[in-house]
């Protein structure tokens, strides 16, 4: 079994490689420039469509709304807390800004998906509305490109189980047990319960449980983040003066912190927004596909939103808090750094706990979003036969990742390795399928005008 690891971790560090970061942040820059910066200049318009969004009677089965808060109930995880930590631990306060560049250059790519899968999305046996790369790549691109469907569907409902189910499961028992002592098995048996009463109730249950905890946990989580943040208000300048200084020349080392260089302020800052929205692997067009929309360009705005609010928000509210009170230099990394940092701000034990709800929470939602991306990758494979079996798999799954099975290591690994294999039939289709987004977008924009 070691070395089916030693394996599977060389091949996932390749497919993270270098080579990967520049594909996805190169479709990001490409697409950002055929839409003139379209995302940095619709934002407050993405907004309006949003609060316009909460309602509809359109085609689809959830309202635009509630189409986002599923896609972030995926892509609001454990990265928030715990990745943008060991971001800071490895490539420094540099690391920071980088994270924000590829999150501006990943609204576009983002936005991109949804028009694309409300475009080409279909409605299945059952009645649902069904979307996301496997099928634009199909009834957008032809026969010939099948394979590409299938690879990005196959890898799908396989990383579900890892990226999107165990690696949570584990964080949420692992939260619980720090925090409260709880045992893993008894978390694991509740999440069991609590995940089943809402995936056995279809999209719009797990849209309406993400509709209430998202914006709640999202909301929290950044007040506290403010307010301690006002009480270390004449600390903000220099972390934003370190955080640019450092993006471009690296940054020397200092108490705990190794020191790190340039190379490794881009990597992380790059792979840390990559990985904590999610933009260019495909998966929140999954779930846009499902909103009561008649425009996919309208619901591509408001896709993009989940981006700016995942990273530029609640990911920099993580930062600026262990960088304000100086905890990035304690030689901690992870969710422990994070904890450390929020006790330290709070003045209190408090701030650990705070962490630890915050991240059982968002892992919780993770937990629902995937499980929905991974069944409708399921469906592409087979039929509709196949979501029951489908969701007491997911069931089981959460009960292994929260105990530690033996094998779960092996399952992480793969989960990884196929997540970022997710991306490459998803980039090729985005930029097969640009001069569809940019015709989509045009005449969308034209008729507003007329409006």
């Amino acid at each position: 079994m070691e070395t089916v690891n030693q394996f599977l971790s060389t091949a996932s560090s390749w497919a993270w490689g270098p080579v990967m970061l520049s594909l996805l942040l190169g479709t990001g820059i490409y697409l950002s420039i055929r839409l003139g910066f379209l995302p940095l200049r619709h934002l407050g318009y993405a907004f309006k469509l949003l609060w316009q969004g909460r309602r509809s009677q359109q085609e689809g089965d959830i309202p635009p709304m509630r189409a986002l808060f599923t896609a972030m109930a995926a892509t609001v995880g454990t990265g928030n807390i715990a990745g943008v930590a060991a971001a800071l631990f490895i490539g420094g306060p540099g690391a920071i800004f980088w994270m924000w560049m590829t999150a501006l250059i990943g609204m576009a790519t983002k936005y991109s998906e949804a028009v694309l899968a409300v475009h080409y999305r279909e409605v299945d046996a059952d009645g649902r509305h069904v979307g996301g790369p496997m099928y634009y790549i199909k009834n957008g691109m032809g026969r010939k490109w099948q394979p590409l469907a299938f690879a990005f569907a196959l890898f799908g409902t396989i990383a579900a189980f890892g990226i999107g189910n165990m690696v949570q499961a584990n964080a949420v028992a692992g939260a619980m047990e720090n925090a409260f002592a709880i045992d893993n098995q008894w978390t694991g048996l509740v999440m069991v319960g609590l995940i089943g009463l809402v995936i056995f109730g279809g999209i719009k249950r797990i849209a309406s449980v993400a509709t209430a905890l998202v914006p709640l946990m999202a909301l929290l989580y950044i007040g506290v983040s403010l307010w301690i943040l006002a009480l270390h208000l004449e600390a903000l300048p220099n972390v934003f003066a370190t955080i640019i200084s450092s993006a471009f020349t690296g940054h020397a080392a200092v108490g705990g912190f190794a020191g790190a260089s340039l190379i490794l302020a881009i990597q992380f800052g790059v792979a840390r927004g990559v990985f904590s929205n999610e933009a260019g692997l495909g998966s929140a067009p999954i779930a846009h596909a499902a909103a009561q929309t008649n425009s996919p360009v309208r619901q591509g705005h408001i896709a993009m939103l989940g981006t700016f609010i995942d990273t530029i928000i609640i990911c920099t509210m993580t930062a600026l808090v262990i960088l304000v009170t100086g905890t990035w230099t304690s030689g901690e990394t992870g969710a422990v750094l994070t904890a450390n940092a929020f006790s330290q701000g709070l003045d209190s034990d408090w701030g650990a706990v705070i962490v630890a709800l915050s991240l059982a929470i968002f892992a919780f939602t993770t937990l629902l979003g995937w499980s929905y991306y991974g069944e409708r990758c399921a469906e592409y494979l087979t039929n509709t036969w196949i979501i029951t079996p489908y969701r007491l798999l997911w069931l089981v799954a959460i009960f292994a990742g929260a105990a530690l099975s033996d094998y779960f290591n092996t399952v992480l690994i793969l989960a990884d390795l196929l997540n970022a294999l997710m991306a490459v039939p998803n980039l090729i289709a985005l930029l097969v399928l640009s001069p569809v987004i940019l015709r989509l977008t045009r005449d969308y924009l034209a008729q507003k005008e007329k409006n």
